[in-house]
């Protein structure tokens, strides 16, 4: 049976052991920790102090951080340091001390573990790099998304005579597409076709569907303006597209505004989205009723629901992405107790661009709730 001898187990230890007098005149010290170093013993044992071994910056840090916390605690753990080596290179360690004291307390000396820090100085580096790198592709893969996701978004809106416009998008995400998408574009005539919808999923695939929709229902628009009639083009495209694998579909609002003497009558029709919200003079509020309108782009012949208002001086409209319904709030959903019609009703009546503006607070006091993206558009008839 083998067997170490103390001294044997001391001086070629794994790890560097030092030993120094409590003004850091170095005592005793092992062979590691001379080999790493490349002095001999009587160089150093008697001659130097501990911090005579740091390299400039690890001697400031010895002095004013690691000396004084060794005073008053009696111990200091793992703190990394530079030493000089004999030719003049840094070998980076980890330096763990204890002070020793005899039996009333009175500090004696000050004993000293030392690890070679060297790979981990290498892996932290590699760390480093890799992180880095890892942000630059983060930021290259952002603005990628960030600029895929405007050209989907009109730059400004169209204006409207005797009307006002707004428009808002939050984006959950900097580094996904989001699905959802809005629009407002003249037919002629007096009349403009606006719609809002979501598309399922998210990313380039998604980004994909979201502009082929939007070209769509303006294409579709053109050819013949009745809300049911574009939903159903809508619907013809997108079944083309279905996949089993890959499914996607889309929910969408599709309305024509048309001017009718102080205000304007609107002709709309909904594929499975959420009601419109018309915020009223008198400061009512009501949704804009399509039921049962289903989902484009999955069945062959889909029952779509169509509704006409008229929208008068004073008076909102409201149409929104179901990111802002679906919200998180404690341990429910922003819109289980009916609290976006109260949220409409308190700010009702109203304008495009105030209730936009709402909404966007709104969306900010959800903070991390607010994991989907948000789209709003509004259109409202200046009051007389």
């Amino acid at each position: 049976m083998l067997e170490d001898s103390a001294e044997d187990l001391y001086e070629n230890a794994p790890c560097g052991y030092l030993s120094t007098r409590m003004d850091g005149t170095i005592a005793k010290i092992n062979a590691t920790l001379l080999g790493w170093l490349g002095y001999d013993r009587s160089e150093v044992v008697g001659r130097r102090r501990f911090s005579d071994l740091l390299t400039v910056g690890g001697r400031i840090y010895f002095e004013t951080h690691f000396a004084p916390l060794l005073q008053m605690q009696g111990e200091v753990r793992a703190v990394a340091l530079e030493m000089v080596v004999a030719d003049g290179t840094a070998l980076p360690v980890l330096v763990s001390a204890r002070v020793k004291t005899d039996a009333t307390g009175r500090p004696l000396l000050i004993r000293a573990t030392i690890s070679d820090a060297r790979d981990r100085r290498a892996y932290e580096q590699e760390l480093l790099r890799a992180k880095r790198a890892a942000d630059r592709e983060r930021a290259s893969v952002q603005l990628l998304a960030a600029t895929l996701q405007r050209s989907l978004i009109p730059p400004s809106l169209t204006q409207v005579p005797g009307a006002e416009v707004d428009a808002y998008y939050h984006f959950a995400s900097a580094a996904e597409v989001g699905g959802d998408f809005y629009d407002l574009f003249p037919l002629g005539a007096g009349r403009w076709g606006f719609f809002l919808g979501d598309v399922s999923g998210k990313g380039a695939v998604a980004a994909t569907f979201t502009s082929l929709t939007r070209y769509t229902l303006r294409a579709a628009a053109v050819y013949d303006a009745d809300p049911i009639s574009v939903l159903g083009t809508l619907n013809e495209v997108l079944k083309q597209e279905y996949s089993s694998a890959d499914p996607r579909f889309c929910t969408v609002i599709f309305g024509v505004l048309a001017r009718d003497g102080d205000g304007f009558l609107v002709d709309l029709a909904s594929g499975g989205h959420p009601p419109a919200l018309m915020l009223r003079s008198d400061g009512s509020v009501e949704f804009i009723e399509t039921p049962h309108g289903q989902l484009v782009g999955i069945l062959p012949e889909p029952h779509f629901v169509a509704a006409s208002i008229r929208v008068r001086p004073g008076d909102t409209l409201v149409l929104y992405s179901d990111g802002i319904t679906e919200a998180r709030i404690g341990r429910g959903r922003f819109d289980d107790d009916g609290a976006l019609r109260e949220f409409a009703a308190a700010h009702s009546p109203s304008t495009a661009p105030s209730i936009v503006a709402d909404i966007k607070k709104l969306l900010e006091s959800f903070g991390d709730g607010l994991q989907d993206d948000v789209a709003v558009l509004a259109v409202s008839v200046p009051a007389l």
